[in-house]
């Protein structure tokens, strides 16, 4: 099977509440209708840097407003979808929020929400996504 390359980009968006740090998630439903949480991402649009979409997704995804601190490294994988081979590399960022709201979040997340540290990589639900998470842990450390 020939593989079609994508490149999509996403961000571990944190806030410090009293002292306690917190990432925020968004769940969607899979194919299967499973529902996994997971971080915000998507395709890059034409002309557009890793680091603008990264910022524009979040934005759609989860409602909120972020500043990039700093890149996290990528990801890649391969998956198959309507029939075509698919591989992957999505590029992610720790992202504090400034602003926006989750409720806000658009129509492809069921929920978004804010999780302490240790259950935002309890909750995640990909091998991949919990090892970004555990970057952007060490580098908030």
């Amino acid at each position: 099977m020939d593989y079609e390359r994508e490149v999509s980009s996403g961000g571990v968006v944190y806030r410090t509440l009293d002292e306690r740090v917190e990432i925020v998630l968004a769940s969607r439903r899979t194919r299967s209708g499973d529902l996994v949480w997971g971080l915000p991402k998507g395709h890059l649009d034409r002309d557009e840097s890793p680091e603008e979409a990264a910022i524009r997704e979040v934005r759609e995804e989860t409602g909120l407003i972020a500043e990039i601190r700093q890149p996290l490294g990528t990801i890649s994988y391969s998956y198959s979808w309507e029939g075509r081979g698919i591989s992957k590399v999505v590029h992610f960022f720790l992202m504090h929020a400034i602003g926006g709201d989750t409720a806000e979040h658009d129509h492809e997340m069921e929920e978004v929400l804010w999780f302490p540290l240790q259950e935002a990589l309890d909750s995640a639900g990909y091998d991949s996504e919990r090892d970004v998470i555990e970057r952007a842990v060490e580098a908030l450390s």
